[in-house]
């Protein structure tokens, strides 16, 4: 076997020795580090690795080795000639050796053994020391390597720089702290509002009623309208925002000529045929809190909306998801119209619609045959999610199942088809999960320049103040010509934990654990520090498909109750548990303070 089989191509640079650091001492001093690698510092130079980026290989899935000359040879150990997994070559003289053999290479360079002490794992493209036979760190040779992996990665038509580690540093979360009006807030307070009766009855036995929990009147298959509403109404962000004044219809009316009132609609004002959405929902906030428990009828909320939409102004039932999406757009639609500038709804800053609800997310599309990464940014205001019914199939395939063998299952054991309990964070699992991208849908690749089959994978940029999962029950089959309702159980949990699922969570699983954030901003960062959510609704559909009915859960101060349009009770966690979850609410942990929580006994 002739010499040139036993080494790899390794264009990292003359390594000489003698060639001092600028500061008279080797850059790597971190605490416990490697010695053989700080003497190998010491001798050739502050960084070593400065080039090594142009002998690293970005792989499908941005997984990085090293370049092989020609790129399908079989590299094998220089002393045994065989091919193990794990095989390295010498970052000096670039020799291949196997683990068993990794010792005895700096032996056999006398002349200057400290410099040939370092090697580089071939297909991992990570540092590795003969002399400890383990991995070690060195905080440039991980920059070379991310810079290459950042250089494989589109970002819309922008190449960015790598960030400052500095700048994946997490944010300080600001810690809750209780708010005690001083002597001019409470003047302000005690001449511009009255107080609430009490919750509590007349004896200290009568059970504590939650402020908000008024029932919604159905209107005539309206149960979709009032399930929404209930946790629009009970969406602490918003909550707040509409309870302390932010939007005032009042107000609103006088100043915006373009958006007719109630009044001057019933004057026979015919300038607009658009009402306020935001203007009604302050109005339902200010009746379903002013302490009166009798049911209310949102007739003015339903006129409004149907005005908005007016496709689906009629007394059919429609679906809760849509109606959701609809509602938002129109609160967008109209505080858009009153700022009169375009803003991103990714950024939060449009209305206060987008400020909750809006997300961002990630998609990234990867040749399979060089790596290269073409990757978009699209914001969302609710995640769809299709169920987990087996493990092997599309979440775009149906089940060959009829509806009425769900349903049997359903009420049997809750299981899925393939014996497994489907649950939230296993549709999580799959809406993140690499897909193979059919071969009608190959992507132009710049790098190739050739259509090419592609991996695509999705995962969450920006996290939203509050996650809301729609989960896909009703399936429409244009080649079938039918429509079903999927009744398979979905186990969800009162806390969820969004980390896994952030694009530097899927980054860092895909590059590896290198130190840059490879998307070009420090929003991941802040991400991960609020990735913490819990539950506080959910929406549940029961029935067939063309004849349903919706009921929505709140939980307050750690108790659920049920909203099935103007009754409301309450119910145990297992009730919750069991239903049948169509749109799940999750608020961030650090908005949902313990401090204002209640314990039940």
């Amino acid at each position: 076997m002739s010499k040139n089989n036993h080494k790899i191509h390794l264009p990292i640079g003359k390594i000489q020795p003698g060639s001092e650091n600028k500061n008279g001492s080797p850059s790597y001093t971190a605490s416990g580090s490697c010695e053989h690698l700080s003497g190998f510092r010491s001798r050739v130079g502050s960084n070593p690795f400065i080039n090594f980026r142009g002998c690293v290989k970005v792989r499908p899935l941005g997984r990085a080795s090293i370049c092989r000359e020609p790129p399908n040879e079989l590299v094998r150990c220089g002393a045994c000639g065989h091919a193990p997994p794990r095989l390295y070559a010498c970052v000096t003289c670039a020799e291949v050796f196997c683990r068993v053999h990794a010792p005895s290479h700096p032996a056999g360079n006398a002349a200057d053994p400290s410099l040939h002490c370092i090697a580089v794992d071939i297909d991992r493209a990570e540092l590795f020391c003969c002399g400890c036979r383990d991995q070690v760190y060195d905080s440039d040779f991980d920059a070379a390597v991310a810079l290459a992996q950042t250089e494989a990665t589109v970002i819309g038509s922008i190449q960015d720089p790598p960030p400052h580690p500095e700048s994946t540093r997490k944010r300080r979360r600001v810690e809750y702290k209780p708010w005690t009006p001083d002597v001019k807030e409470q003047v302000l307070i005690v001449g511009n509002s009255s107080p609430l009766p009490s919750q509590l009855g007349n004896d200290s036995t009568t059970p504590e009623v939650q402020w908000g929990l008024r029932g919604l009147n159905n209107l005539g298959n309206t149960c979709f309208m009032n399930s929404v509403l209930q946790a629009l109404l009970h969406t602490p962000p918003l909550r707040n925002y509409f309870l302390s004044d932010k939007h005032n219809r009042y107000f609103c009316q006088r100043k915006n000529s373009s958006v007719i009132t109630r009044s001057s609609s019933d004057n026979g004002n015919k300038n607009s045929t658009m009402l306020c959405l935001a203007c009604d929902l302050d109005a339902m906030f200010s009746a379903v809190f002013s302490g009166d428990r009798t049911p209310i009828s949102p007739a003015k909320f339903l006129y409004s909306w149907w005005k908005h939409a007016s496709n689906l102004a009629s007394y059919e039932q429609q679906d809760a998801h849509e109606f959701f999406i609809s509602v938002l757009d129109g609160i967008h639609e109209r505080m858009q119209n009153d700022k009169g500038k375009a803003l991103s709804p990714g950024s939060g800053d449009c209305c206060i619609a987008h400020r909750v609800f809006s997300g961002i997310l990630r998609s990234d599309v990867m040749c399979t045959a060089c790596g290269f990464t073409s990757t978009t940014y699209d914001p969302c205001i609710d995640i769809s999610l299709d169920l987990e019914l087996s493990q092997g199939s599309s979440s775009k395939m149906t089940s060959k199942k009829s509806h009425n063998t769900h349903k049997k299952e359903a009420e049997s054991g809750k299981f899925s088809q393939n014996g497994r309990i489907s649950s939230l964070m296993g549709c999580l699992d799959h809406f993140t999960r690499p897909e193979k991208l059919g071969s009608d849908q190959k992507f132009f690749c710049q790098h190739c320049q050739v259509r090419q089959e592609s991996l695509k994978q999705m995962s969450i940029r920006k996290l939203p103040l509050v996650s809301c999962f729609h989960i896909k029950r009703f399936e429409h089959s244009v080649i079938k010509k039918m429509s079903r309702k999927v009744d398979h159980y979905l186990q969800f949990p009162f806390s969820l934990d969004m980390s896994p699922y952030l694009s530097s969570s899927i980054l860092r699983s895909r590059f590896g654990n290198r130190i840059f954030s490879f998307d070009g901003d420090e929003q991941d960062a802040s991400c991960e520090s609020s990735s913490e959510f819990e539950l506080f609704a959910v929406i549940t559909h029961t029935g067939k498909l063309d004849a349903g009915h919706y009921v929505t859960y709140l939980r307050l101060s750690n108790q659920w109750y049920k909203c099935d349009d103007a009754w409301i009770t309450q119910v145990s966690e297992n009730i919750v548990r069991a239903a049948q979850g169509y749109m799940m609410f999750y608020v961030q942990k650090m908005l949902y303070y313990k401090a204002s929580e209640k314990q039940v006994s």
